[in-house]
């Protein structure tokens, strides 16, 4: 495990480079960023955005939703994958804000997770873009990043979560999962990491770096 020293210099290159980053999915509201986090399971936040560019349009809260139906929403979705399990969950989930909520994303993690088709990843970056929580969402790219830094080598998210929780200070958990994800993203990426242009090389120590 990387020592917090180590872990506080290498969060601060990342910090010092994008101070204020920012999800890239696109949303108008709460409810819109809660769908959009749904549809980008196992998709691109591109293909999502692309998707959701005229969904967005005509179905920007829960019961204009409901209104559009499962047929139609399906339309809109239909180049994201999973869309028809996907689609199911959004038309469940809007029902269950109207019931439940009065047609409002609510802002603990329990009321979220109770929701269909929302898991704990999905939850956490509810709470962390909307609501500005310090909460940390982990998806493929933090953990393929964690690992290779070295912050944790715990298998699940649920534990490499509580590793980055214990790692570092809690000023700075609002930004970690967007400063790895980018860092996944466009550096640091799964089949061609871009070791030339990475601020943290120095740290790395992992058998493939590319010299």
């Amino acid at each position: 495990m990387r020592s917090k020293a180590e872990a506080l210099e290498i969060m601060n290159i990342f910090r010092k480079a994008d101070p204020n980053p920012r999800c890239e999915l696109d949303f108008v509201n709460a409810y819109t960023l809660l769908v959009a986090v749904v549809l980008s399971a196992q998709s691109t936040d591109k293909g999502v955005n692309k998707a959701t560019k005229e969904l967005f349009k005509v179905a920007d809260t829960p019961q204009k939703m409901l209104s559009l139906g499962l047929e139609q929403l399906k339309s809109h979705i239909k180049t994201i994958g999973l869309f028809n399990n996907k689609a199911k969950n959004i038309i469940s989930l809007s029902q269950e804000l109207v019931e439940k909520y009065n047609g409002q994303v609510p802002d603990t993690r329990e009321q979220l997770e109770s929701l269909s088709g929302v898991g704990r990843k999905t939850a956490n970056v509810v709470l962390n873009v909307w609501f500005n929580q310090p909460t940390l969402a982990v998806d493929t790219h933090v953990m393929r990043i964690s690992h290779r830094l070295d912050f944790s080598q715990a298998k699940t998210p649920l534990e490499i979560e509580q590793d980055l929780l214990k790692l570092l200070p809690t000023e700075y958990i609002k930004n970690t999962n967007h400063w790895l994800v980018l860092f996944g993203r466009y550096i640091c990426k799964a089949q061609k990491p871009d070791c030339p242009n990475c601020p943290v090389s120095r740290f790395c120590h992992c058998a493939d770096k590319r010299l």
